[in-house]
């Protein structure tokens, strides 16, 4: 008797039904290697955002500190809906948005004589010059980054939302190469009229071929 109702303590246990962790490995279906990336991805853009806080402070020309402001605020709303849909699998609350620069298109050919550069020897000596210089290296950078990462991402969710900023960081980037070409900070050099005709015209289209059946 005392055996058969260690028997019956027994059976309850052992029925209990398992947690279920399909929604949990659906939602985390995340490899190795994108583990990886996504941690550098998240960490530069931390990096970033810490490195834009510095040049605020230095920064003396308004346009390019409204600049600054503006791009800070929408990678920190790139930042919340990376980690979000990277913990969780999911869609972020916040989609994707399309970033508006603040500069128009127009660019400054031409090369003007300046003083040769070199590297400061103190704090004192940072200017809106090398301080956007920095701001473009770093947009560049996350741009190359999220490229490659998004190539190679499993989790669909966090592919899609990797890969949909870089359109993003591409316009951060060009935006601030405006702002430099306009003042004189990156210089656009140009070819001849005649060479440049002549590379214009290094190639022809070829006729479409027909499908093979």
């Amino acid at each position: 008797m005392e055996q058969q109702n260690q028997m019956n303590q027994a059976t309850p246990n052992a029925e209990q039904p398992q947690p279920n962790t399909s929604v949990n490995v659906q939602n985390h279906n995340h490899g190795g290697h994108e583990l990886f990336d996504a941690h550098e991805i998240i960490s530069s853009i931390i990096s970033m955002l810490d490195q834009y806080q510095m040049y605020d402070q230095h920064i003396q020309d308004p346009e390019l500190k409204s600049i600054l402001q503006h791009q800070r605020n929408f990678i920190t709303t790139m930042y919340n809906s990376i980690v979000q849909s990277f913990q969780t699998g999911q869609d972020p609350i916040n989609p994707t948005g399309n970033y508006t620069m603040q500069q128009s298109n127009e660019v400054v050919y031409g090369i003007k004589p300046g003083p040769p550069k070199k590297p400061n020897q103190s704090v004192r000596d940072l200017s809106d010059q090398g301080l956007s210089a920095y701001m473009l290296g770093q947009t560049k950078s996350l741009a190359s980054l999220f490229t490659m990462t998004a190539l190679e991402m499993t989790n669909p969710v966090l592919r899609r939302v990797v890969s949909d900023s870089v359109p993003n960081l591409i316009e951060l980037s060009y935006e601030i190469f405006l702002y430099q070409n306009k003042h004189g900070y990156y210089q656009v050099p140009q070819l001849s009229e005649q060479d440049m005709n002549l590379m214009l015209q290094s190639y022809t289209p070829v006729p479409h071929q027909a499908t093979l059946q």
